[in-house]
C-alpha cells in the first residue's frame, strides 16, 4: 500500500511540473499577501521580498521575522514551509531565509542569504545567494547547487512602485544527466496606490523555456486593520483571493489560489516587525 501511495504522489508531482511554469517550487513567491493578489509581488516591500525581489528588503523599518505555509490542493505531501529573518542596519538590510517543499520521499529545499540597500530615497537594490537541494528517493538521489538572484526597486512620486528581478541568471546546473538546470526567471512589475486604501499591482514573469505569465491583483483596506485581496494569474488561468489583518507590528494573512484542474491551494502567513514607531504612509 505504501508503494502504491508513493507512486500516486510521484505521478501528481509529474503532473504539477506541467502546470507549474517555474519548474521549482521554491522559486515561486512566498507570503499569503501576494498570493491573494495573484502572486504579483516583485514591486512589494516586506519580509517575503527574500523570494520575490530582494531590493524590497531595503524598505523594512525594523527587525522582522516571518513564517509561511502553503498546502497545494489540500495534499499534505505537497506542502511548502518557509521562514525568513531580516535585520536592517546603517549599512543595509541583511536577511536569512529557508524553505522546504514536499515530503520524505521527495522534497526541494532552498536556503538564502540576502543583502539590500537604498542607493537613494527612490532606488534600492538587492542580491541573494542560494543553496538549492532536490531529493527524490532512490530514483534520483540528492542533488544540490548554488544560485544567485538580484533585483531593483524604484519609487516614483511616492505612490508608484516599479520592481525588476532575475533569478539564476548564470543558469546553474543541478544535475549532469540530461543537462538539468535550475530555471532562469525574470520578472517586471508595477504597483500603484490610488489612495491609502487601494493598491493595484501588475506583473509579467518569464521563464526562459516557458511562455510569459501575467499577474494582476488589488488590495483594499476596507476596515481599520483589515484588508481584502483578489487577483488573477495567466498561463494557466488561476484566480486568487484572500484577507489580511494588521495590528502594530503583527501581520496575519490567509489566501487561496484556485487551479482550474487541481483545485484550491491555501496559503497562511504570519510576520512580526519589532519596530512600530513609523506609521505606514501607503499600502506598499
Amino acid at each position: 500500500m505504501r508503494i502504491f501511495i508513493n507512486l500516486l504522489l510521484s505521478i501528481l508531482l509529474l503532473t504539477m511540473s506541467v502546470y507549474v511554469r517555474a519548474g521549482g517550487e521554491n522559486t515561486n513567491p512566498f507570503g499569503a499577501r501576494s498570493a491573494g493578489m495573484g502572486n504579483a509581488s516583485v514591486m512589494l516591500s516586506d519580509i517575503w521580498s527574500v523570494n520575490s525581489n530582494q531590493a524590497g528588503l531595503a524598505g523594512l523599518k525594523g527587525m522582522t521575522c516571518g513564517f509561511h505555509y502553503e498546502n497545494r490542493f489540500f495534499v499534505p505531501e505537497l506542502s511548502l514551509r518557509a521562514g525568513a529573518f531580516a535585520l536592517p542596519t546603517k549599512s543595509g538590510t541583511f536577511a536569512l531565509s529557508f524553505s522546504n517543499f514536499g515530503y520524505s520521499n521527495y522534497y526541494e529545499s532552498k536556503a538564502g542569504l540576502a543583502y539590500a540597500k537604498n542607493l537613494w530615497d527612490f532606488l534600492s537594490v538587492g542580491i541573494q545567494f542560494d543553496y538549492l537541494n532536490t531529493y527524490f528517493s532512490e530514483y534520483y538521489g540528492n542533488k544540490g547547487t548554488v544560485a544567485v538572484e538580484m533585483g531593483i526597486r524604484y519609487v516614483y512620486k511616492d505612490n508608484m512602485y516599479i520592481g525588476a528581478h532575475v533569478f539564476n541568471p548564470t543558469r546553474s546546473k543541478i544535475a549532469a544527466y540530461n543537462d538539468e538546470r535550475v530555471p532562469t526567471i525574470m520578472k517586471l512589475g508595477v504597483g500603484y496606490n490610488f489612495s491609502r486604501k487601494v493598491l493595484v499591482v501588475a506583473e509579467v514573469e518569464k521563464d526562459l523555456i516557458y511562455k510569459p505569465a501575467f499577474k494582476a491583483g488589488i488590495e483594499y483596506n476596507f476596515m481599520e486593520n483589515f484588508f481584502l485581496r483578489t487577483g488573477v494569474i495567466s498561463n494557466p488561468g488561476n484566480i486568487s483571493f484572500g484577507i489580511g489583518y494588521e495590528y502594530k507590528g503583527l501581520k496575519a494573512d490567509i489566501a487561496f489560489i484556485t487551479h482550474q484542474t487541481l483545485g484550491l491551494s491555501p496559503h497562511v502567513s504570519l510576520l512580526w516587525t519589532f519596530n512600530t514607531e513609523d506609521k505606514k504612509e501607503s499600502l506598499l
